[in-house]
């Protein structure tokens, strides 16, 4: 029989209501059996236990920076002090992200450099009241070590990049001069649970559960990190919009009194309407007339294709990895520049005055998403690391042959 290929993931921690979290949680769920699967992680939740063995790091109290330092270590000294005590090694090390300096595989879900390219104008303090400097300046400095680990574990040698759109690529070769030629999994969706069946089946009883009428014309947008995910430009599209009966969902677990205060500011309250995340987010989507994700930086992020795959018409901006699969005009619309607040207002104003352009996005929508399964992603991410493996054991074998 053949030996299982033993694989040893670095993750902080790992839960479905995160997004690059929940999207290792579905790859690691769908790797075929020739896996045996141990997880290096702070906290571990929504995934069958039975199939990995989880070796618990304990998680420091205090500011997130100082968590995530002590992580980093501790996930190279676990594994260190299994393989000298337990021998315990590993054929990979796979990491979402740059979660350590000596994986095999890296998924990159997020290029930190270009995010804090493009968020810094929203992080300066002297725009920022003074009661908010810690938490920017602990922003600040977090990014900065994020950053550094970046250059450092993308462009390793030996270290293959995995990415889920073709875009990460570019920003790599931008900022660290590699990945370029990396292979793509366009993430997986459960199509059991996100289909246009099932949200026209939820509709009445989501809209009513939260209190929307049949006029009302409900926007959506599901992520944290409010700034990034587009809700400035958002709230100065409802402002555009004020005589249309438009409102809009923001559900995030991220603290929304900020983002409330600038609500009251532009005169929007009773049409911003902020909830926390649901295991069922189907929910939000049956209660949605259009997702809309105008990012700042988004790799490719789930819930605009769960919107698709729910027949929802979207909207997302070109910097989220999700338009790679759209066709403009076709199966959803692209807004080019994510800080075009004019030209969002119009594509909104759009999709309400036309219904049949509503139902036409929707419905091409959901059949573009049909050909994207978590299966397929197991099937594809055991081929990158089954290769990875070869390559290792070719290396290894000519070492030994020159030492000869």
């Amino acid at each position: 029989m053949k030996r299982k290929l033993r694989l040893a993931v670095a993750s902080p921690f790992l839960d479905k209501r995160n997004g690059t979290e929940r999207i290792v949680i579905e790859w690691l769920s769908h790797l075929p059996g020739a896996f045996e699967i141990h997880v290096y992680s702070q906290r571990v939740e929504d995934i069958d236990i039975s199939r990995i063995t989880w070796h618990r790091i304990p998680k420091l109290p205090g500011p997130h920076l100082i968590n995530f330092l002590w992580w980093f270590a501790a996930n190279h000294l676990w594994r260190s002090f299994d393989k000298w005590f337990h021998n315990l090694t590993y054929d990979l090390v796979y990491s979402p992200g740059a979660n350590c300096l000596d994986a095999d595989a890296i998924s990159v879900h997020i290029v930190f450099a270009d995010y804090v390219r493009k968020s810094e104008p929203g992080q300066r303090l002297v725009a920022a009241s003074v009661r908010t400097w810690p938490r920017l300046l602990h922003r600040k400095l977090y990014y900065k070590v994020v950053m550094f680990l970046e250059r450092r574990a993308y462009t390793r040698a030996g270290t293959s990049l995995i990415l889920i759109a073709r875009r990460t690529g570019l920003q790599l070769e931008r900022f660290y001069g590699c990945g370029r030629h990396s292979p793509v999994i366009y993430l997986g969706l459960d199509h059991n649970t996100f289909s246009p069946e099932n949200r026209v089946a939820q509709r009445a009883h989501a809209r009513d559960t939260l209190g929307f009428s049949a006029n009302q014309f409900v926007l959506l947008l599901v992520g944290n990190d409010w700034r990034n995910k587009g809700v400035p430009v958002l709230l100065e599209v409802l402002a555009q919009l004020v005589g249309l009966p438009v409102d809009l969902i923001v559900v995030s677990r991220e603290e929304p009194a900020e983002a409330r205060a600038r609500v009251l500011e532009m005169g929007l309250d009773g049409r911003v309407h902020f909830f926390p995340p649901r295991k069922d987010v189907e929910f939000y989507y049956a209660a949605a007339d259009v997702y809309t994700g105008p990012s700042l930086e988004d790799t490719f992020a789930l819930p605009p294709a769960e919107a698709m795959a729910c027949g929802l018409p979207v909207i997302v901006s070109a910097a989220n990895g999700v338009s790679e699969i759209i066709t403009h005009g076709v199966s959803g619309l692209i807004l080019e520049d994510p800080r075009d607040a004019v030209g969002l207002a119009a594509m909104v104003r759009r999709l309400y005055e036309d219904e049949s352009l509503q139902d036409s996005l929707g419905k091409k929508a959901a059949e573009t998403t049909r050909q994207y399964t978590w299966e397929r992603n197991g099937r594809e991410l055991a081929a990158i690391f089954e290769d990875i493996c070869r390559r290792k054991v070719r290396l290894v074998a000519q070492g030994l042959e020159q030492e000869r």
